[in-house]
């Protein structure tokens, strides 16, 4: 490959094979994806959209490109958005034979892939109206108006921010490594430049599914019926507050929004931290304040006797515990936290509250009788959706609703609070990116876009950051004790995948890997289409890229 100017780059088309990929990086830390099919090439930015990873690195399964490090996925004939963490497809450009050779003009972008270039004429005389300012719903506003939706579009959230990346809140923000603005989905302007109307500090009260009418209320009391043409409820879900005495005093926080991240953010300079709670959000919280350094000490207590126990082996449980106790965090294990003790303090003579008494955390008393010092807690002890604006048509673990995310007609509930089917079954899914998927889904259900994928050819996703290593985790296991673990999680080189039964003909339903994200790709691919290997093939040394290739051509 060589320069031919600034913005052209002359390839070899025997570099690439047909139903490949390849990627070359350019001097300006700019990456070039051309994809083959046969004698027809197409070149795009090979960057995903969503953190800039080397798509040339992922996987091309047929017509799908997948990033390696969040499964984004796009379609190799054009850079259409198939499936998120990316809110955007790729810039597609235009390139020229010369023989043996292609040349890509990277500064002439193929006609509609321009940003802007949507014309918005479906649809014109409706409203959509959507409850939540979370993933989900600005998923859907997004991808309405990709999608061509000329209606009017109101985002209603409780919230006073536009809506933002909330898994990087403990993942990035909290360890000093983001700035607030970059959290903004769309960037700052997004509402204005998608004609959105962004109603913020306002809480819808109640929802009549029926009639598709929400009653709003602002911070005044002040309250309002509106009625939709399509109704999106997004509400998301809510910290679980546990039975535990002093769970409500001053010192006490939980981690769900920009609020929250703040005040433990300012609250834990120089202060001896508790975290309760040993899933992902305790851990990533633990890696943050660790890596924000600001702390005098940080204490995690689990009641069980490992973290993340019910997504990891205890081996790879193991290989966190000791990445976290290199960091110098305490662990507590095999736990319960029966109070948070509580002090009264004095403020300095100097201080804002002259001299005015206040009471904060003091500590934590244990089962056992064991008193652990705290100047401040933090409970990661689960959520709950929150769904009570919805009573009427709820069971206990959701919204049930069909595979585009539908209520009613026109009524869709999605994110937390669905209870919908995947390519896994009926299930409620906390994560990221189901939320953004089912805002894919409801905007082309509202578009009556049938070449939308529903959520039933879906599967889900998640990932957790701590320390700079990415834990990935693909599909749904009940349990990760029936497993089989390749490689060393110790050194953070491994695959491991989770079975529903120790029988050799069972096939995986979910892996999880750091380190082997290719192969987590693979794997990805092969759930969505049925065909994960079963235990007896992964023992006998089954290659699981090689699969995923030939399944897919």
């Amino acid at each position: 490959m060589t320069d031919a100017t600034i913005n052209t780059v002359t390839i070899s088309k025997a570099d690439i094979p047909s139903g490949g990929m390849k990627s070359y990086k350019q001097e300006d830390d700019s990456i070039i994806l051309i994809t083959r099919d046969d004698d027809e090439f197409r070149a795009f930015d090979g960057k995903c959209p969503h953190a800039g990873a080397d798509l040339g690195n992922g996987l091309r399964c047929g017509n799908r490109v997948v990033c390696p490090w969040h499964h984004a996925t796009f379609d190799s004939r054009d850079g259409t958005l198939l499936e998120p963490i990316a809110t955007k497809g790729l810039t597609q450009y235009e390139l020229t034979h010369d023989g043996d050779n292609l040349t890509v003009d990277t500064s002439a972008q193929v006609t509609g892939q321009v940003t802007g270039q949507v014309e918005n004429d479906k649809l014109t005389d409706t409203h959509t109206i959507i409850v939540g300012g979370g993933g989900a719903g600005f998923m859907t506003a997004d991808q309405l108006r990709q999608g061509g939706y000329g209606g009017k579009i109101t985002l209603i959230s409780k919230e006073d921010k536009a809506p933002y990346n909330r898994p990087l809140l403990s993942k990035a923000f909290l360890a000093g490594k983001m700035d607030e603005d970059k959290l903004l989905l769309g960037g700052v302007d997004w509402a204005d430049n998608n004609n959105i109307e962004l109603r913020l500090n306002q809480t819808v009260s109640e929802v009549l599914p029926n009639e598709a009418t929400v009653v709003i209320e602002d911070n005044d009391g002040n309250s309002e019926r509106q009625t939709a043409d399509f109704l999106v409820v997004a509400t998301g879900a809510k910290p679980n507050l546990p039975p535990i005495t002093g769970a409500e005093i001053d010192g006490v926080y939980t981690l769900r929004s920009m609020s929250d991240a703040k005040l433990i953010k300012a609250a834990s300079h120089d202060q001896r931290v508790v975290i309760i709670g040993t899933g992902f959000i305790g851990m990533e919280t633990a890696s943050a304040l660790a890596q924000a350094g600001t702390t005098a000490s940080i204490t995690v207590i689990g009641q069980g006797s490992r973290v993340m126990g019910n997504i990891v082996s205890e081996t790879v449980s193991n290989a966190l515990i000791k990445l976290h106790e290199e960091k110098g965090i305490n662990f507590v294990f095999d736990a319960t936290v029966n109070e948070i003790t509580k002090v009264d303090r004095q403020m300095d003579k100097d201080g804002d509250n002259n001299n005015q008494a206040f009471s904060n955390v003091g500590g934590v008393t244990l089962a056992n009788g064991e008193h652990i010092d705290a100047d401040i807690v933090i409970l990661g002890t689960g959520v709950s959706p929150r769904t009570e604006i919805l009573s009427e048509v709820n069971d206990p673990d959701g919204v049930q609703v069909d595979a585009h995310l539908q209520l009613r007609d026109g009524v869709y509930a999605l994110g937390d609070i669905a209870k919908a089917s995947n390519q896994m079954g009926r299930m409620r899914i906390e994560h990221w990116r189901v939320a953004l998927q089912h805002g894919i889904v409801t905007a082309a259900a509202i578009l009556n876009d049938d070449s939308v994928d529903s959520l039933e050819a879906r599967i889900p996703f998640f990932w957790t950051m701590q320390y700079g290593k990415s834990l990935r985790y693909s599909g749904h296991a009940e349990t990760p004790d029936h497993n089989i673990l390749l490689g060393t999680p110790d050194t953070h080189d491994y695959i491991e995948y989770y079975f529903d039964d120790e029988g050799e003909d069972t096939r995986a339903s979910a892996a999880s890997t750091l380190g082997r994200d290719k192969e987590l790709v693979a794997f990805s691919e092969l759930l969505r289409r049925g065909h994960t290997p079963t235990r007896a093939q992964l023992n006998a040394g089954f290659d699981i890229i090689e699969q995923a290739h030939a399944l897919s051509r």
